[in-house]
């Protein structure tokens, strides 16, 4: 096999302890053929091959966003955004400014809002929308995506009234003086509106992906481990069969899908490079900003709260064992201490019946956690799979409602020092899929205006820059069970990269958010940056 193309003149960083430096890659077909000094590559050179000067540009692998919705990142950049409103008032503009331009009677749908940004930090209720239009049904999902802010009409259409009950898993939230629903829906009962809302036809959803692809590899980004279903599955094969496929995805399967996938036979790992299945998504509780997420004790201020058990103790155990009887991995969302808690207890009940023990499990955001459970992620081979910018992004929240619990709120450092892996995504649509703001965060747990100090938030917390483009890369490339082909740059592995327009290692840590991905290249092709090589 003959190169086809050679990059010298490069800082490249390859994530590879053995040769973690070099200046000079050569490609060939889909794969690196060799890693090394210019003039040893330049040697390997063949007529027709395309030789690229990074004049010192800074390489990396290609990044891999290890926990992302991207059907629904697709689509939020057609829906309201919310994201960043700093008032109720300034949610309610940008929902009356396509109400304007929207037919009376279609559904008005969004997500972003956060209340925590607002001047009064109250949860906001249906008769504020009431005030927009009476012509629209509207729904618009939290930033978290675990609580939902619908209107009168919503709520008609979805029968939901004072005498319906909340449902398992969900919580309808109601005055309490008069028992009315306020508009605000919590996990499950989320469901009851949005079933209503039309799905994205197939090309629609094409569409939409589409979209989200060119902004992914625009950032770096060459890989990805979707949680979604059927309709995500069914775009990016399409993309693939249409030759526009232009990131690696490792797909999940909704729990819903579980006995399916069981009658059906697919197993972790199934696919090739380009799609393969990933493992099983289940939600064990709900989420911080919507006071959901399942805490050991009650939130600060709430003597009753201790958020919403999505599934039992008893419900984890049994779906964990008949996922990895059927040789199925889990990745399951866990926020809330007593959450977390309860996915590593049912992890390790398989774990000690020697039920598929070869299957990489994973722990989804693992936000906070009691000191007694840290050291069980490495323990259990349960893989810590985390969004660094939520840290950032929920400062306030966690004060709020965990107090000194924080402590061990996104706990990165604790977590690499007892030895469990770390696998970093972004979590979009809730974040930005910008992994520089994600590494960033990991290395200062502090917003990009500096709060809320020099040192950040619980700063024994953070990484180094090392660390969290390992999370980003060999750590995500581990997550799923493909570290032998992605993750690093060497010989024989998956030609994946990004040029940088700096050095993330040698710039001040505020100047990583400047970074920018000057080129992007999948597979030997350059799919984002062509005129900047």
């Amino acid at each position: 096999m003959h190169t086809k193309l050679i990059l010298i003149n490069g800082n490249i960083h390859t994530m590879d302890r053995s040769r973690p430096r070099a200046s000079a890659l050569a490609i060939a077909g889909e794969q690196v053929l060799a890693v090394g000094r210019d003039a040893d590559l330049l040697q390997l050179q063949a007529q027709g091959d395309r030789v690229i000067d990074l004049h010192g540009r800074t390489v990396t692998p290609g990044l891999i966003d290890a926990h992302l919705h991207f059907l629904s990142y697709g689509l939020s950049l057609q829906e309201i955004d919310l994201v960043g409103t700093q008032s109720l008032e300034a949610a309610l503009e940008r929902v009356a400014a396509r109400a304007q331009t929207t037919p009376a009677g279609q559904w008005l749908s969004g997500r972003g809002w956060d209340q925590m940004l607002w001047p009064a930090p109250t949860l906001p209720r249906r008769r504020d929308l009431d005030a927009v239009t009476r012509d629209h049904p509207i729904f618009l999902r939290r930033k978290c995506g675990h609580a939902g802010w619908a209107n009168s009409l919503a709520l008609e259409l979805a029968g939901i009234s004072r005498d319906t009950p909340d449902p398992e898993g969900g919580a309808i939230e109601r005055d309490p003086a008069t028992g009315q629903p306020t508009g605000i829906l919590l996990e499950r009962a989320m469901e009851l509106v949005m079933r209503h809302l039309a799905a994205p036809s197939p090309e629609a959803a094409v569409d939409a992906v589409r979209t989200a692809l060119r902004r992914a590899n625009s950032l770096g980004i060459t890989g990805v481990h979707n949680m979604e279903g059927s309709d995500a599955l069914r775009a990016f094969q399409t993309l693939r069969r249409r030759g526009e496929l232009t990131l690696r995805v490792l797909q999940q399967i909704p729990e819903a899908d579980l006995d399916a996938a069981i009658q059906l036979g697919v197993q972790t790992g199934y696919g090739d490079a380009w799609i393969r299945f990933g493992a099983v998504k289940i939600f064990s509780d709900g989420s911080l900003g919507a006071r959901s997420a399942l805490m050991v004790e009650p939130y600060e201020g709430e003597p009753h709260n201790y958020g919403i058990a999505v599934a039992t103790a008893e419900h984890l155990k049994r779906q964990v064992s008949r996922a990895a009887q059927a040789g199925l991995a889990v990745h399951i969302h866990a926020i809330g201490d007593q959450a977390n808690r309860n996915v590593l207890d049912a992890i390790e009940a398989t774990r000690r019946n020697g039920i598929g023990l070869h299957l990489r499990h994973r722990i989804e955001h693992a936000q906070i956690l009691q000191p007694a459970d840290v050291p069980r992620f490495a323990e259990l081979g349960v893989i810590a799979s985390m969004q660094p910018i939520h840290c950032t992004q929920d400062i306030t929240l966690a004060d709020r409602h965990w107090g000194k619990r924080s402590r061990l709120a996104y706990a990165w450092s604790s977590l690499l020092a007892s030895g469990a892996v770390l696998a970093f995504g972004s979590d979009a649509p809730v974040e930005t899929p910008d992994a520089m703001q994600g590494i960033y965060a990991a290395v200062t747990r502090r917003r990009a205006d500096g709060y809320p100090s020099p040192e950040g938030w619980y700063p024994e917390e953070c990484v180094s820059v090392q660390d969290a483009l390992y999370a980003y890369t060999v750590g995500a490339a581990y997550a799923g069970g493909e570290e032998a082909i992605k993750g690093t740059l060497a010989t024989g592995m998956l030609a994946d990269l990004a040029v940088w327009s700096q050095d993330i290692f040698a710039v001040a840590p505020e100047d990583i958010l400047s970074t920018q991905a000057v080129a992007t290249i999948v597979g030997g092709v350059i799919v984002h940056g062509q005129d900047a090589l």
